[in-house]
Parts: C-alpha cells; structure tokens; sequence
C-alpha cells in the first residue's frame, strides 16, 4: 500500500522570499534528486506542494506544504533516515523555519 507524507513548514518571518523560494524549489527537486539505493533511479512516486492560500485561516502559521507518495514502507525508511539528498535539503532547511510539522498516513487506513 502507497504512503503519503505530508511535511509542513512555517518559514521564518525575516527569511527573505528568494531563499525561500530557493528552498521550495529544492524540496520539490527531491522528486529526482532521491535515489534508489539499489538502482540508483528515483524512486519517490510523485512530490507536490507549496505556499498555502487557503481561506479558512486556520493554517497556525504554517506558510508552506508538500506532499512526498512512496510506493512502501521500505521507500519511506530509507527516505527518511538514509537518503543523502533528502537528509541534505532538512540539514539546509532547519535553520529557516520556525516550525515543522509531518503526518504519514498509509492510503485507505483509518483506524
């Protein structure tokens, strides 16, 4: 069963909008710069996101989100705490964001 990742960020108020931009562009970059160990191809299903526009105002600060599909858990492991390029962009990111926040949900699962 395919996994989502859903990873929001709140980016500093006096981080300047080129850089994050920049940073944005990186994240949705890991689409094809994460690649299979094994295969050396990339191997995320699919990254998506951006800076948020929603109406309701009730985003708690949060400025920007993305959405990462892995096909498995196996994908996800790796991802998450071996992937150089992924561990990369979070090393580059954590001093630009005032908040962080990821919920992963296995599609169909609800209870």
């Amino acid at each position: 069963m395919g996994i989502t990742h859903v990873v929001q960020f709140q980016f500093k108020s006096d981080v300047s909008p080129d850089v994050v931009k920049e940073n944005c562009h990186r994240m949705l970059a890991l689409e094809h710069t994460c690649l299979h160990p094994d295969t050396q191809k990339p191997y995320l299903k699919s990254v998506t996101g951006g800076k948020d526009n929603s109406i309701e105002g009730i985003q708690n600060g949060i400025t920007h989100a993305f959405v990462v599909e892995f096909e498995n858990d196996a994908d996800r492991q790796y991802y998450c705490h071996k992937d150089p390029s992924h561990l990369a962009f979070v090393k580059g990111v954590a001093e630009l964001v005032e908040k962080v926040q990821v919920v992963d949900f296995t599609h169909g699962i609800v209870v």
